[in-house]
């Protein structure tokens, strides 16, 4: 469902959104019906509040400049309920941001 064009608005609002909580995207990849992303934030932020607003600021501004993904969406919503999230503090950041890197490209 996401196209070039969708990621590269969702990595806009996902910049603006992580701005918004002190925090940097520092690399996102997308596929086809899925992204990743790798952001720094401030302590002080708690994951949930931050997932929730780049889930929901997305959706709606996704939904709104790009009506047609809406046939897309699985019970009315751009997002599962679900996420994951890991800390990479152990991992050279190198090797993080190859892994998003190389994910596969939607089509």
């Amino acid at each position: 469902m996401f196209n070039g064009d969708a990621i590269a608005q969702l990595r806009t609002i996902f910049t603006n959104v992580c701005t918004d909580f002190e925090a940097q995207l520092i690399k996102m990849g997308g596929e086809d019906d899925h992204v990743h992303l790798l952001v720094e934030y401030p302590p002080k932020v708690a994951v949930s509040s931050l997932v929730n607003s780049l889930k929901g600021a997305s959706s709606r501004l996704l939904r709104k400049e790009q009506p047609d993904i809406q046939k897309h969406y699985w019970k009315g919503v751009l997002w599962s309920p679900s996420y994951f999230a890991s800390s990479c503090g152990g991992a050279p950041i190198s090797i993080v941001r190859q892994y998003i890197e190389q994910q596969q490209k939607p089509h």
